[in-house]
């Protein structure tokens, strides 16, 4: 199984390659540049691992959410690459490829990605076995005081740059955590290990059905909104 894997929802561009049972990477905070990041880490990725585009069996994408302009890049990279060598394309969430970086020690994982407009992507997962991840609710949208969590949880791992930027206004409603991490972002590895699982089990669609997550239509704040501020 070759499975190239493109993540670029957050500051963080990456990229991987799935290949003989290992993944590598490459990964650079680089909040503008991820448009010219993405092909020249695939080449050398591709060039590391001594295969040709042609023995690629998918390319799996981060499909956010995250950023607007770095979600769409991400997915309309991926829809070209795939059209291009007719593969398939296998979306992954941002937020469960967040949620795999942090450690398997037996608490639930709270994915937190820093919205901006004073808001944050958030869902809630279980470490499953073979580098999988459970969903324990749905992916959303809020402010951070206002984030809902399963309940009967008491026992927390937080990643994420929201827990970085909101740590205070997540505290409301999140036990402190066992373990926690705010400068954490997706990462095209975690990308790539969740697409080789969804690989093997035949989840795979089209180029032109692997839609991007933005969980919210407005991008900006207006300048009356950013005055009130």
């Amino acid at each position: 199984m070759n499975l190239l894997a493109i993540e670029t929802s957050t500051e963080a561009c990456s990229v991987a390659l799935h290949h003989g049972g290992t993944t590598i990477a490459r990964s650079e905070l680089a909040p503008r540049r991820h448009a010219e990041l993405v092909l020249p880490m695939a080449e050398a990725l591709l060039a590391e691992a001594g295969i040709g585009r042609r023995q690629l069996d998918a390319i799996a994408v981060g499909r956010g959410p995250g950023a607007f302009t770095g979600v769409r890049l991400a997915v309309s990279m991926a829809q070209g690459m795939a059209l291009g060598l007719d593969l398939p394309v296998i979306p992954i969430s941002s937020l469960a490829a967040l949620a795999l970086d942090a450690p398997d020690n037996g608490a639930a994982v709270l994915a937190v990605i820093d919205a901006r407009m004073g808001e944050v992507y958030a869902a809630s997962y279980r470490r499953g076995a073979d580098d999988t991840v459970q969903a324990l609710d749905e992916e959303r949208v809020c402010a951070p005081d206002l984030l809902q969590l399963p309940p009967g949880i008491d026992d927390w791992n937080v990643i994420g740059s929201g827990w970085q930027t909101y740590r205070a206004a997540l505290s409301v409603q999140l036990p402190a955590p066992r373990w926690s991490d705010g400068e954490r972002y997706p990462q095209a590895r975690a990308v790539a290990v969740l697409a080789a699982a969804e690989f093997r089990a035949g989840r795979l669609l089209p180029p032109e059905q692997a839609l991007p997550l933005y969980l919210r239509d407005k991008v900006a704040l207006t300048l009356a909104e950013q005055r009130a501020r």
